[in-house]
């Protein structure tokens, strides 16, 4: 088999050959915007849907199991898998000199991401990025920009909700068993705001939370409430949920003279509401009247934009700033730290 990296070396004009591990929701989308890319083609693609292990749709190979997709000539997996298979599939990749994008989480525990940084040191050649895909919305990066820039002074403390209504996840799904996801909501869905408050902000060191399962009664959370002080001593409240019966996305960064609002986030099943980012000025106490500019976003580019930064880092080998190995680990590690830092929680599972 002829690898990734001999492939890109033996011309620039190439197109590179992607495979997708897992064509669910995510991997159908990613497909999406792989096809859109110039330099990019889909020519493989896995999932337990097709009975045959060697079928061919539309020019493209389509197999039952993942692990076929390293016989064909690839330069780039997309891993879109269930928790309990991305490690696997994503040291698959490394190991046979491909390069990997593996979609949040990294894995069902802290050890899992670790034993792929393993592999990766292994292969410094092989560009590893993940998928935290909400850096990526312009309400973010705009949010990001105000904030380095000072304007407004700096972050005094974070405030966020992010939750879903009646979703499959906890119907009986892989996501509802910890056997499969590794754990609920938080791991699944409130991943993306802790991700973003590291994006924001810096190591969290000190944690409390309470961690629940007592409306869907899955052996995963439906609820974590969480109270973080940073490495500065400001402090983050988050609610990560899945039972807020109506989709949520709300983050509030209180900055010294004036307060980001980001809600609503754009997403495939349009569910989250309008993006926008609104910049509420801090009084004037001579007038007693508040500045307010909003921001709306009608457009997603996140994925698209992704993408394009993933080929780019490949063809010019860049080092991957957004989405690293490193940002995979730090925020699993922020997740356990949560679920350990609720006693009852961590001794009714046994989470180490």
């Amino acid at each position: 088999m002829m690898t990734a990296i001999k492939n890109i070396n033996k011309t620039n004009e190439k197109k590179l050959r992607v495979g997708i591990a897992g064509y669910g929701i995510v991997g159908k989308r990613r497909r999406k915007f792989i096809d859109q890319h110039p330099n990019l083609l889909t020519v493989a693609i896995s999932d337990i849907k097709y009975k045959n292990n060697d079928i061919l749709i539309d020019g493209v190979r389509c197999y039952k199991d993942y692990k076929k997709l390293i016989n064909q000539e690839i330069d780039i997996l997309f891993v879109c898998l269930p928790n309990k298979h991305a490690p696997a599939a994503t040291i698959l990749g490394i190991n046979h000199d491909i390069h990997v994008f593996c979609e949040k989480p990294p894995g069902k525990t802290v050890e899992d991401i670790k034993n792929v940084i393993k592999a990766e040191k292994l292969h410094p050649n092989v560009k590893l990025k993940y998928g935290f895909n909400h850096r990526y919305h312009d309400s973010i990066s705009d949010a990001k920009k105000i904030i380095e820039s000072k304007k407004f002074g700096s972050i005094l403390n974070f405030r966020g909700v992010y939750g879903k209504s009646m979703i499959i996840p906890f119907t009986g799904e892989w996501r509802s068993r910890r056997s499969d996801a590794g754990g609920g909501i938080l791991l699944d869905q409130g991943i993306h705001m802790l991700d973003m408050l590291l994006f924001f902000s810096s190591k969290f060191v000190k944690v409390y939370s309470f961690i629940s399962n007592n409306y869907w009664k899955h052996n995963v959370e439906d609820n974590a409430y969480i109270m973080m002080q940073d490495m500065k001593g400001r402090v983050a409240m988050l609610h990560s949920s899945a039972t807020e019966w109506e989709h949520k996305f709300r983050l509030e960064i209180t900055l010294e003279k004036a307060l980001i609002e980001l809600s609503g986030i754009l997403s495939s099943s349009k569910s989250y509401g309008e993006e926008k980012l609104t910049i509420i000025e801090k009084n004037n106490h001579k007038t007693k009247k508040t500045k307010a500019i909003i921001r709306k976003y009608k457009v997603d580019n996140s994925w698209k934009k992704e993408i394009n930064e993933f080929y780019d880092i490949i063809k010019k080998n860049k080092k991957i700033v957004n989405g690293n190995s490193q940002d995979a680990l730090n925020v699993m590690k922020l997740i356990y730290k949560i679920y350990k830092s609720d006693k009852v929680w961590k001794n009714k599972f046994k989470i180490n």
